[in-house]
């Protein structure tokens, strides 16, 4: 078990897939450095051919992005209340549950499938022929995730008034490591470095020659790293990006465990970001190459990639999970949010640009309609086809 992207001890497989890496490269656009709150303006006008900001056609640029998560994030508080606790919308939370515990595993190489994840969380059912230390680094994970999102959202006894405390960081590493832990020890672990304790072993170099500081010098940048943390939540106007991707490089920079890093740097960033307003992040398996990626960037300084990646990972899980739950028919939301298996998000935008769905452009460029209109829509779309032959 470990983390064969931040823990060098895996040095023969990282070093090919970092040098697999060199091969990759992004667009880099600075975000802009202030924003101020406004209410979404819908421009009610005849269609015109999309254009997301900056006059480019397909995948919108880093800064399009950035301005789409700061306008949708801003509807979500403003006009559809916030994030539902996961006692008002346990189907909201049970879809990210499940997700986030598949691929944040698979991440670190952990082979079971997303039926297998299902069957194991929902049913207790190991089912297939895995070591059982992979079933445990789900389960693990997984009630690490479920304490994260209620922890979140209502706190009790457990607040300090910060956004996170040392405690809260250790117990989730506890909670996410202990499982796998108690039938497939770290090999290398001495007595103290049981899940939830800092570790007493020195790391080598990351491929790319970031390293980690030494064990001694651990336990004080992680207090002065959760200072840092605390600045995201006095920023006032929503989270940046990329001080967001600082905070979670800088973590996985430390490497304050032996083990474990990477699965507990992603379990306290959506602990962050739910305490802050935001849906959770999901950093997909298929993504792993780009996470990876922008990891090493942001060790060399460059924050922008992994600024990006997490961007579209929230608004992804905004679109997916938590829009459909609580807008109900009548809300304009992003038209990626009333995608179906009936229609894709990318038709329903050809729709709108053809004036042939109702809908409605707002402040970030991109279009909004409602569930009712789609479905009026889907109603008459083949009466307004032309037939065959005709």
């Amino acid at each position: 078990m470990g983390l064969p992207e931040r823990l060098p001890d895996s040095s023969s497989v990282r070093n090919k897939l970092i040098l697999d890496l060199g091969l990759i490269c992004s667009v880099q656009l600075l975000l802009p450095q202030s924003h101020t709150w406004e209410n979404v303006r819908y421009n009610w006008i005849v269609p015109q051919p999309h254009k997301t900001p900056g006059g480019t056609r397909g995948r919108p640029t880093r800064a399009a992005v950035y301005e789409r998560l700061r306008v949708q994030i801003s509807e979500l508080q403003d006009r559809l209340g916030g994030l539902p606790s996961p006692g008002e919308a346990d189907g909201i939370w049970r879809g990210i549950w499940l997700e986030e515990a598949h691929h944040s595993t698979a991440i670190e190489g952990n082979t079971l499938v997303l039926k297998q994840v299902e069957q194991l969380l929902e049913e207790g059912r190991a089912v297939g022929n895995k070591e059982l230390r992979e079933y445990m680094e789900v389960r693990g994970y997984a009630d690490a995730a479920n304490w994260v999102y209620g922890q979140a959202l209502d706190p009790g006894a457990w607040s300090s008034g910060e956004l996170l405390s040392l405690t809260e960081l250790r117990h989730i590493h506890r909670l996410a490591l202990t499982p796998a832990w108690d039938v497939a020890p770290h090999p290398s672990a001495g007595h103290s470095e049981r899940p939830g304790a800092f570790r007493r072993h020195d790391i080598r170099p990351f491929p790319g020659g970031m390293r980690p500081p030494p064990w001694p010098e651990v336990s004080a940048m992680v207090t002065d790293w959760i200072s840092e943390v605390q600045a995201l939540g006095r920023e006032g106007e929503g989270i940046e990006p990329e001080a967001l991707a600082k905070v979670h490089a800088r973590f996985e920079q430390i490497h304050p465990f032996l083990d474990g890093n990477g699965r507990t740097g992603r379990l306290v960033l959506n602990l962050l970001l739910v305490r802050l307003g935001y849906p959770p992040a999901i950093i997909f398996k298929g993504d792993r190459r780009r996470y990876l990626a922008a990891l090493q960037s942001a060790d060399q300084g460059d924050h922008g990639p992994l600024g990006e990646l997490l961007a579209r990972a929230i608004l992804d899980n905004l679109h997916k999970f938590v829009v459909p739950a609580i807008a109900g028919p009548s809300r304009l939301v992003p038209l990626p949010a009333l995608a179906s298996k009936r229609i894709s998000a990318n038709a329903l935008r050809v729709a709108a640009t053809r004036g042939r769905l109702k809908a409605s452009k707002a402040a970030d460029g991109t279009w909004r309609s409602t569930r009712a209109w789609v479905d009026e829509y889907l109603a008459g779309r083949y009466e307004r086809e032309p037939k065959a032959g005709s």
